[in-house]
């Protein structure tokens, strides 16, 4: 059985050594029991006592029958194991100098690189005396975090590493495009002004 690898990470009923225990759990009132008291109500509910924090002083436990917990630990470590999603790191490469028709070319791939839910390292290469122009790839990077700001946030900001400058985004939890809200008239705003200056 699997759940073995489990098994002997907890104390269970007489392996407590504590002489008082907190106990949480469902049918039982959340409170400090002395050890003997504590295996009785166990008894009482036909379970086990788990201890389930022992650095805590006193130790928690939890009444409950000790194979169904080590079932739904399992079941808690597999669903934990399900979400850690590998995530991918995609890279772009530009010159110093890039044309906007490269530039957009490469927005729209790093766009759907975002949209699966990969990150993004863009980079600008400088070759030999280009080094020369790193504020203009600096200026470049910023623009490409700028250009993706609905889609991505900035991990790291523009550093220099060697002959490249890097910078490193992550996707945003995508939401639902607040691009339909029309933005209030500004006719408002000076009225308001002027019923200030009046008083």
């Amino acid at each position: 059985m699997k759940n073995d690898s489990l098994k002997g990470q907890h104390r269970i009923n007489e392996q407590i050594r504590a002489k008082e225990v907190r106990i949480v759990g469902d049918e039982v009132e959340p409170k400090v029991y002395p050890i003997g008291q504590a295996l009785r109500l166990a008894e009482e509910h036909e379970a086990d006592l788990v201890e389930i924090s022992p650095n805590a002083q006193p130790p928690v436990c939890r009444i409950i029958d000790y194979s169904k917990f080590l079932y739904q630990l399992k079941k808690r470590q597999k669903e934990q194991k399900a979400k850690q999603v590998k995530v991918n790191v995609k890279e772009i490469r530009f010159g110093p100098q890039t044309d906007d028709h490269d530039y957009n070319f490469k927005l729209k791939h790093a766009k759907g690189f975002l949209e699966d839910g990969d990150k993004v390292k863009a980079y600008v290469f400088f070759k030999g005396r280009s080094i020369l122009f790193k504020e203009q790839g600096e200026v470049l990077l910023l623009r490409f975090a700028n250009d993706l700001e609905d889609y991505a946030k900035v991990d790291q900001m523009p550093v220099l590493e060697g002959k490249r400058m890097t910078i490193q985004l992550s996707p945003k939890k995508m939401t639902t495009p607040k691009k339909n809200v029309a933005p209030k008239p500004a006719e408002d705003a000076p009225k308001a002004v002027s019923a200030e200056t009046e008083e």
